[in-house]
């Protein structure tokens, strides 16, 4: 039996015996080169061997047998796998809540109605009484009494209710009375939501923007103003003063269509 040293195992040792395939299976045996000798092995049944494999042959009796093909090198380095998962250590605390979704937006409220009180009733001298423009004060000489104008938003502003109020905005126009010096009118808040049939509560007060005649702009109204719409505590805004002067006139709906236009900036 010849001495296949560089094996390091006997092919008649009990052990295992490297070599190289030097043909595929015919009659499931083929040619195997170890240590540059030619022997014939069978091949296990069901292994696939291709001419240059390295393959393990193990002998059974006088007969070898090749029962493993020894896979080729990898030709890279495999990827390091990733870590498994672990779940955080458990503090017996509940988790802490998710963060709420905060909304905002803004929402515009033309006026339902704009209107003027004078002596006891509501003007109608002029434009139609729900579209008529805003006065305050009185008009110099007159036998007439103080105007107050009033612009009511019904529910619109209420649709948002439970919001917060980040802004409000107010936009008015200065039309021809009284002298041609910048005025202010002296804004209130209203109570009702709509023209009652007596004269308007009044509420808070604040000075609107100083106008010149034919000027217009946004007023920004103080926020708790806007908040007191949404919540539904008051429903309008008015022009009035305790006194005679100034006289001002400022457009209702009938003369300017963006009169007393409410802007609402909210979130929630």
């Amino acid at each position: 039996m010849p001495d296949f040293a560089d094996t390091r195992v006997s092919l008649a040792g009990k052990g295992m015996v490297r070599g190289t395939a030097l043909t595929a299976p015919t009659s499931n045996a083929c040619l195997v080169s170890v240590g540059g000798i030619t022997v014939t092995a069978r091949v296990a049944v069901g292994l696939t061997v291709a001419a240059g494999n390295i393959v393990l042959m193990a002998r059974l009796g006088s007969l070898y047998y090749v029962v493993i093909v020894v896979p080729v090198a990898p030709t890279s380095t495999p990827a390091t796998p990733p870590p498994a998962d672990t779940a955080p250590p458990d503090t017996g605390d509940a988790p802490p809540a998710p963060k709420p979704t905060v909304r905002t937006g803004t929402l515009t409220c033309v006026p339902t109605s704009t209107a003027c009180y004078r002596d006891g009733s509501w003007r109608s001298d002029g434009d139609p009484t729900n579209s008529f423009d805003l006065y305050q004060g009185r008009y110099g000489g007159s036998s007439y009494g103080r105007n107050t104008g009033a612009a009511f938003y019904g529910s619109k502003p209420h649709t948002l209710s439970g919001a917060t109020c980040t802004k409000a905005t107010l936009k008015v126009k200065r039309l021809s009375a009284g002298d041609f010096a910048s005025r202010s009118a002296t804004l209130r808040l209203v109570s009702q939501t709509s023209r009652p049939s007596g004269a308007p509560t009044l509420n808070e007060t604040t000075s609107g923007p100083s106008l010149k005649i034919g000027d217009s702009t946004t007023f920004t109204l103080p926020t708790s103003w806007g908040q007191a719409l949404i919540d539904g505590t008051r429903g309008g805004i008015a022009i009035a003063v305790s006194s005679d002067d100034p006289y001002i006139h400022l457009a209702g709906r009938g003369s300017w269509s963006a009169a007393m236009t409410l802007t609402l900036s909210w979130r929630r």
